[in-house]
């Protein structure tokens, strides 16, 4: 079944949680054991509609978030850093779900779930990573000296004076459509309803300052940094066809696959948004995943 075949029915009901006085987006579906659903930058709980009902179909309490800057969450003008949403993830648990539950996170929310792996290990039982982010920016030292100097004048021209002006010319319709053309190898799944889901909060105010401060922000932890205090079961799936974090980059998981309890599966022909791009594909192997998870901890 291709993406486009996979028809979202299902509407995903939105409550709001107020942390730190800001308005934070949220849906829960199902009963069960808890999942939590982080999403990547520029996207929403909306990212998860193809997963969603059927991780809670399968059995389990699947809650996803809209960081805050993202989705239908505020977007004050403050600094974003991946420590931040951290911090907003910790509270949202203990306020909403307060039992172990399996992170999982695509992209920067992919980090951001390792890092909660890593410092609070109380409130997982395992994470699933799929096409996680070495961090919320590259660091210099990962570019070459080309690319490095492009990317050092990208940063300086986001933040002056144009950086409106270019966050206006970036979030328009057709351009997010070519940016999707770029990352989705299954051409098909670049629908309508996924680029007005990608479009609509960016017209929200303060949605061009979250966007200036997150291209600006420090790079965060790396996964290398992070692994060895991780002591929960590890899924990763990575498509194999993602430009954005090539599976190149998924080395480190590779490698552990190979002698920690961690396991690594690699789906072709498809590129940054797995879940999404080839939904069905993804929601199995999760769902054989957490089977197996649910044994060990019996």
């Amino acid at each position: 079944m291709t993406a486009q075949q996979l028809k979202t029915t299902t509407v995903l009901e939105k409550f709001t949680w107020v942390w730190h006085d800001y308005n934070i987006q949220y849906t829960v579906m199902g009963t069960g054991k808890p999942l939590l659903l982080v999403h990547g930058f520029g996207a929403s709980i909306g990212h998860w509609r193809k997963n969603i009902p059927v991780l809670a179909a399968a059995g389990y309490q699947v809650y996803a978030i809209d960081l805050l800057g993202f989705g239908g969450s505020d977007k004050p003008s403050i600094d974003y850093t991946v420590e931040l949403w951290q911090e907003l993830l910790r509270d949202f648990w203990q306020a909403q779900i307060q039992r172990p539950a399996v992170f999982v996170g695509n992209s920067i929310g992919g980090l951001l779930c390792l890092m909660v792996l890593a410092d609070h290990p109380e409130m997982a039982t395992g994470g699933i990573l799929l096409n996680s982010a070495g961090g919320l920016n590259h660091r210099p030292d990962e570019l070459n000296l080309p690319l490095r100097l492009v990317m050092g004048t990208f940063t300086n021209l986001v933040r002056s004076p144009l950086g409106a002006f270019m966050f206006n010319q970036i979030r328009q319709k057709p351009r997010i459509r070519r940016t999707l053309l770029q990352v989705y190898q299954d051409h098909t799944a670049v629908t309508e309803e996924l680029v007005d889901l990608l479009y609509a909060p960016s017209c929200d105010a303060g949605a061009a300052k979250v966007f200036a401060s997150v291209l600006t922000a420090p790079p965060g932890p790396t996964p290398a940094e992070l692994l060895p205090r991780v002591t929960t079961p590890l899924l990763v799936i990575w498509g194999e066809a993602d430009p954005w974090t090539p599976i190149a980059g998924a080395k480190i998981y590779q490698e552990l696959a190979q002698t920690d309890s961690v396991q690594f599966v690699g789906i072709p022909n498809t590129g940054h948004c797995p879940h999404d791009e080839n939904p069905t594909a993804v929601n199995d192997i999760i769902l054989t995943w957490l089977a197996e998870l649910g044994k060990e901890n019996l």
